[in-house]
């Protein structure tokens, strides 16, 4: 039989005898801040950050102002000739442009029943709350304004973007609320659909905004990718999904009782048909995810609740070190684009 036990983050329960692997609290999410300042999510990454161009996709900045009309310099960019003064005067002539300095970020936290799983190191909903935290300090830090959205069965919290530390403390006393709030013994509400949550997307994100998305997406709405393709238009938008190793293979011997509260099954994974049917849950959600990409060159950042969050997150913005596992998860989600775009430029004459 498969291990189900999980192994803490500090070996030891809280003072309130509550496992940190299960549930987060604020004085945890707050005490992220030293990890956040050390990341960075402006428009300049790292070769190897997921946000990255060559991953399919590129952080589009935080857009400029004309700021005057001089002549040219030896170490000027010659695409910001301004050819019409320049063919005018004689002289060649440079546009100089100052980068706008506020860029809001949104960050969309999962805290419905379905990310109230884990497997080995926390519960997704945990991993989701912390990699939310680290990344709302790193904005922070670059002071612009945050913003946030958390998601629970059936409500969804809003939390308008703000340039203040107070805002950022609001966002996550809201979202530590929501996570204690999970527990085994819920009452089954109907899940909240990516709909509703993009709807709420649009409200507060018109456009020039960083989106970043943490969840599960097992709920998918009808209107789910149109509603998506519109926030695609105007805003930076990076979907990172939270999966448990068990979601990634599942094993060969597992026989288990499951239940939504109020009805139960057994799963029975001996069942050569029973594992593909789960299997193939995943790997549809996965496709539905790399498809957007394709089409709405948004961003794919994979986190798992198997690990810690931090050291995930460096990796992925391309400031840790990459194990051969790191290879192949984001592989699957980013990688595929990486390697045809790298195809075509050396195909080109």
């Amino acid at each position: 039989m498969p291990r189900f036990s999980m192994r803490p983050r500090s070996g030891v329960t809280t003072d309130d005898g509550r496992d940190p692997r299960v549930h987060t609290d604020f004085a945890h999410l707050r005490g992220l801040e030293r990890v956040g300042r050390t990341l960075s999510l402006l428009p300049r990454q790292p070769a190897r950050s997921v946000l990255n161009g060559r991953h399919g996709s590129r952080l589009r900045g935080r857009g400029l102002d004309f700021l005057e009309l001089r002549g040219y310099l030896p170490s000027d960019d010659v695409r910001n000739i301004d050819w019409r003064v320049t063919a005018r005067t004689g002289e060649p002539h440079v546009r100089v442009f100052t980068e706008e300095r506020d860029r809001p970020a949104l960050f969309v936290v999962d805290q419905r029943m379905s990310m109230f799983f884990g497997s080995r190191h926390a519960m997704k909903s945990v991993t989701a709350a912390e990699a939310a935290a680290i990344l709302a300090f790193a904005v922070l830090a670059q002071r612009d304004r945050v913003g946030g959205i958390v998601v629970r069965d059936p409500a969804i919290q809003q939390f308008r973007p703000a340039s203040s530390r107070v805002g950022v403390m609001r966002f996550l006393q809201g979202l530590a609320d929501a996570n204690l709030a999970l527990h085994a013994a819920a009452e089954a509400d109907a899940p909240t659909s990516l709909d509703a949550v993009l709807e709420a997307v649009a409200r507060l994100a018109s456009r020039d905004h960083l989106v970043v998305v943490l969840s599960d997406f097992d709920v998918i709405g009808p209107r789910s990718e149109r509603l998506l393709s519109a926030l695609c238009r105007h805003n930076d938008v990076v979907l990172a999904p939270v999966t448990d190793v068990l979601a990634e293979r599942l094993p060969d011997d597992l026989r288990q009782t499951v239940s939504d509260g109020k009805l139960q099954a057994l799963l029975d994974t001996r069942s050569a048909r029973v594992r593909e049917a789960l299997e193939q849950v995943s790997v549809a959600r996965r496709e539905t995810l790399l498809e957007w990409q394709r089409r709405y060159g948004l961003s794919i950042a994979p986190l798992s609740a198997g690990e810690e969050t931090a050291p995930q997150l460096r990796r992925l913005l391309g400031t840790g070190r990459r194990t051969a596992r790191d290879a192949g998860r984001t592989g699957q989600e980013a990688g595929r684009v990486a390697g045809q775009e790298s195809h075509e430029r050396r195909a080109q004459p």
